[in-house]
């Protein structure tokens, strides 16, 4: 197989956990994004499912780690959207759920603090610079419904 091409297509995708990190203010709902590491790209801080521990707290984790907030999660996924994750000799197709998560504070310091970026935004604004067209779905029907 050549460099740089995927040996996912004839396999099921992987799966990761994601929290969508919302907050109120007075113009509306607001989500909490983060780059990722490799290719500075905001989504939503996502992760793998950690063995011993529910998907929705994995989600909490991974929103505590990448962006340093804390919350409630829901237990319920969303939705979930596809997208191919970059290794370093193929990419791998991954589904990712996402659960949401009410954020109710803010850490001082957190894990991956110097290593992301991490910005809030209207969930229509959110929508339009996330590069994962599933993902910029959820935002926008989540934007639509208000």
């Amino acid at each position: 197989m050549a460099k740089g091409t995927t040996h996912a297509a004839n396999r099921t995708p992987r799966r990761q956990i994601a929290a969508l990190p919302l907050r109120e203010r007075e113009g509306g709902v607001e989500v909490c994004l983060v780059t990722t590491r490799t290719t500075s790209r905001w989504t939503v801080p996502k992760g793998w499912p950690m063995k011993g521990c529910s998907n929705w707290k994995a989600a909490r984790i991974e929103a505590e780690e990448e962006a340093g907030i804390t919350g409630k999660p829901g237990k319920k996924p969303l939705g979930s959207f596809l997208y191919w994750k970059r290794l370093l000799d193929h990419f791998d197709l991954v589904e990712v759920d996402v659960y949401p998560l009410r954020v109710t504070g803010a850490l001082p310091t957190w894990k991956e603090q110097a290593q992301r970026p991490v910005q809030w935004m209207s969930l229509a604004d959110a929508s339009i610079i996330v590069d994962e067209p599933g993902l910029a779905a959820l935002l926008r029907d989540m934007s639509a419904r208000g």
